[in-house]
């Protein structure tokens, strides 16, 4: 049966806590309390808590007495903070009914083929994205596309994703997740590929850089707006959802499994690394592009630089270039005439 809202809120409590305290603290030390239009006048803030606390009873009349004595608030506090404890529970327990709807309602809407009014919807904000991404991972039935680029996401990121992505796993969803090949520093990313992976997701790498992306049943494709990744784009279009759906699958073929921990593999990988360190290098990039491309800190970027430099018995990234580039014209140059 439901509780009959409770009159007691906010204002009430925050009227307890100053003035009426110090009028309930006044009987209780100094003795009863004689309420008239003389001593507490009508329309003041001390009359305002003299009647919550009659109204509360902390304060009362004894047979035969016309003055006002505190009570023993712990005879009156559950009379009370009970109902209000009640009507909170009530409230949750209707919030997540409400939340239920709403869930249901999205699911419809996610769901519709493509709208002729609204194609493409934008999500602004982390919260709002990581909500709509949460809904959408929930809703998935069959298959869930997802690319990762800038290397490793944080802990506390991949905790989180773990356990919706095995939740979705657990559901029979086929799930694969490609990273850049710097994500294979990460213990975090580790620990996350191991988990989804002992149900049955697979994760790859990839040297190249390649932008965020998610394809959920081949029916709806969330990239990062023009602005950064504080903006989603969703879109339904069926012929932006198979282009993006495309993309992701020709990158999952030339990319390397995350498990792959074979020496042959490690030597692949590094080689990858390398060739587009001199790539960025060769085509001018700024360090701090260079870095975001191959998904690695400009610090791990001026060491692979270091590294380069050492390799070819260099002091300038000049003389690296100069030496670079004499080494692929050597590479490419006809062979010579041999009579």
């Amino acid at each position: 049966m439901p509780v009959p809202p409770t009159a007691y809120g906010p204002q009430q409590r925050r009227l307890l806590e100053t003035t009426a305290a110090e009028v309930y603290a006044r009987a209780a030390e100094k003795g009863p309390l004689t309420v008239n239009k003389t001593t507490f006048p009508a329309g003041t803030p001390e009359r305002e808590a003299v009647d919550l606390l009659i109204d509360l009873g902390l304060l009362t009349q004894r047979s035969g007495s016309k003055r006002f004595h505190a009570v023993d608030p712990s005879t009156v506090q559950s009379s009370v903070v009970v109902p209000l404890g009640q009507q909170g529970a009530e409230l949750l327990a209707e919030s997540g009914r409400w939340a239920d709807v709403f869930g249901e309602l999205g699911q419809a809407y996610r769901r519709t083929p493509q709208r002729s009014d609204q194609p493409v919807t934008e999500i602004r904000g982390y919260a709002n994205i990581n909500r709509f991404l949460q809904a959408t991972v929930a809703d998935a039935r069959t298959e869930l596309l997802t690319a990762q680029p800038s290397g490793g996401r944080s802990a506390a990121t991949l905790a989180v994703a773990a356990e919706r992505d095995i939740r979705a796993l657990e559901r029979g969803v086929r799930m694969r997740t490609l990273y850049q090949h710097s994500a294979r520093r990460s213990t975090a990313t580790r620990d996350y590929v191991q988990a989804v992976s002992l149900h049955g997701g697979e994760v790859r790498t990839l040297d190249e850089f390649f932008n965020r992306l998610i394809v959920v049943d081949r029916e709806l494709a969330i990239i990062p707006g023009a602005e950064g990744n504080h903006v989603a784009v969703a879109t339904h279009h069926p012929a932006l959802v198979a282009y993006l759906t495309d993309v992701f699958e020709r990158s999952w073929e030339r990319a390397r499994p995350y498990t792959d921990r074979e020496a042959s593999a490690v030597r692949d990988i590094a080689a990858d690394v390398r060739a587009m360190t001199i790539r960025m290098l060769v085509e001018g990039h700024s360090d701090p592009a260079s870095a975001k491309r191959i998904g690695v800190s400009t610090r791990t970027y001026a060491g692979y630089i270091a590294s380069l430099k050492e390799e070819y018995g260099v002091q300038t990234r000049f003389q690296l270039g100069h030496a670079m580039g004499r080494e692929r014209r050597m590479r490419t140059a006809p062979p010579a005439d041999e009579g």
